[in-house]
């Protein structure tokens, strides 16, 4: 294979993983991305990265997956480092001087050094593989700070930073050196193994393809950080939808009765006007365990959308539920702080902490029906585990009686529906109750811009 057609493979293997996450990439920006990469050449890989980030990305959201990405199909070595690598002390002492001066290459360099020497895995002559966690766990940069505090002091006799703003900026480049060992092990992965499904699979997938079940708190605090542009997004496309439903249907009658001037032929359709209802939203949110991430997200998405709805409501519940629409205010809730607030304030659980659907739901019924009425869509809010009480479907009968519509979002699989615990069959299956499956934000936006009625 001619090293043209090489390159050519790794572009479109890029273009592919790349497509594969989610990011939009047509013939055209494909095209631009060649024509970058001829212009700009490959020796200076920091500046191919950039060409080709201007050329095929559509927003700053996408960067991180296209690094990583692009860390697999342009490289910047092959094959394990040259050289013998330095013993664990020695390492360690070489990574706590890069690090008090914030030495990039070296950092890499290091990187590299320490998955060939602490990575890998496996019975065979050559490693089996090679693991960025084992590499960390054994090289344990995370205790190498007060250690660069000294070397940066002994640096800084000014002192330019307070004790507080340097162990922040330290604890910053000893992630950026972790996000390094990460990559190099994947590198060393794709080489022994099939790049292409590499670069699917051990990639960390956009904020808005993250799975609301598996994330972890960083993971959720980055998620969290796209609520205002998905939210306006969303209102651009609500406010459309309006738009054309003010136009109403055809109404024939007049519509045949005008084109009498025109002998019988309908040159002027005559609509049926309509006036657009800004609809009635009640939220129903487990907030118990794993599920309370999703439900969370969901409160402050459905918050920064509050002006695409006439009223909003919100109830919490474990086994208890509770009102917190007043935690939700426009412009006082706190994205990092709302669902400790909200388990602060708000009563949710009873003699036990456990999820219970059947005791929530029968409470709401009671205590909130009058929440409920034929202009409002109720949107509940969880995985329908029930840990194996009672499910209360009467409960469930009675809001989707009341309702214009009830609409269940479950943040788990399909196929787990109905397993252990799980009554989510059975909640589906009440007439007017719609259940479906909500793991992603690019799910749910795609979701309640199709569902809610205008």
């Amino acid at each position: 294979m001619s090293a043209a057609a090489g390159v050519a493979d790794r572009l479109t293997g890029l273009v592919g993983a790349l497509r594969a996450h989610g990011v939009r990439i047509g013939t055209g920006e494909t095209v631009d991305a060649a024509r970058a990469m001829e212009a700009l050449g490959l020796a200076d890989r920091e500046r191919l990265r950039e060409g080709l980030a201007a050329t095929l990305l559509h927003g700053t959201g996408q960067r991180t997956v296209f690094d990583q990405v692009f860390d697999l199909y342009f490289p910047r070595r092959v094959g394990a480092p040259d050289g013998k690598p330095a013993d664990r002390d020695g390492l360690r002492e070489r990574l706590a001087a890069a690090l008090a001066d914030n030495d990039g290459a070296l950092m890499a360099q290091l990187a590299a050094e320490a998955v060939d020497g602490f990575g890998g895995y496996g019975s065979s002559p050559e490693s089996d593989g090679w693991s960025s966690y084992q590499t960390l766990d054994r090289l344990r940069p995370q205790t190498l700070l007060a250690r660069v505090r000294t070397g940066i002091r002994n640096r800084d006799a000014d002192g330019e930073f307070t004790d507080r703003l340097l162990d922040d900026e330290i604890r910053r480049r000893i992630e950026a050196f972790r996000g390094l060992v990460a990559t190099e092990a994947r590198r060393r992965v794709a080489e022994r193994r099939d790049r292409d499904r590499i670069a699917r699979r051990a990639v960390a997938p956009t904020p808005d393809r993250l799975d609301f079940l598996f994330a972890g708190r960083a993971q959720l605090a980055e998620l969290r950080r796209t609520v205002q542009p998905l939210a306006r997004k969303l209102a651009t496309r609500l406010a459309a939808r309006r738009r054309r439903a003010a136009r109403g249907t055809i109404d024939l009658r007049r519509t045949l009765r005008g084109s009498l001037s025109t002998g019988g032929v309908p040159i002027r359709p005559v609509l049926r006007r309509r006036r657009p209802v800004r609809p009635e939203l009640v939220l129903l949110c487990d907030v118990s365990g794993s599920v309370s991430g999703f439900s969370d997200f969901t409160m402050l998405l459905v918050q920064a959308l509050h002006d695409q709805f006439s009223k909003v409501r919100v109830f919490a519940f474990v086994n208890r539920i509770d009102e917190v629409t007043r935690l939700l205010d426009h412009g006082t809730a706190d994205p990092e702080g709302l669902g400790a607030r909200i388990r602060a304030e708000a009563t949710l659980t009873g003699w036990h902490d456990s999820s219970d659907y059947g005791v929530a739901l029968g409470e709401f019924a009671e205590r909130y029906g009058d929440a409920v009425g034929p202009r409002t869509t109720v949107f509940v809010l969880g995985d329908a585990r029930t840990n194996m009480s009672d499910p209360n479907l009467a409960a469930v009968r009675h809001i989707a009686e009341r309702a214009r519509r009830v609409y269940w979002l479950n943040p788990e699989q399909r196929s787990q529906w109905g397993t252990g615990d799980s009554v989510a069959p059975a909640y589906a299956d009440v007439p007017l109750v719609e259940m479906h499956e909500c793991r992603t934000a690019r799910q749910l936006s795609s979701l309640i811009a199709r569902l809610l009625p205008v």
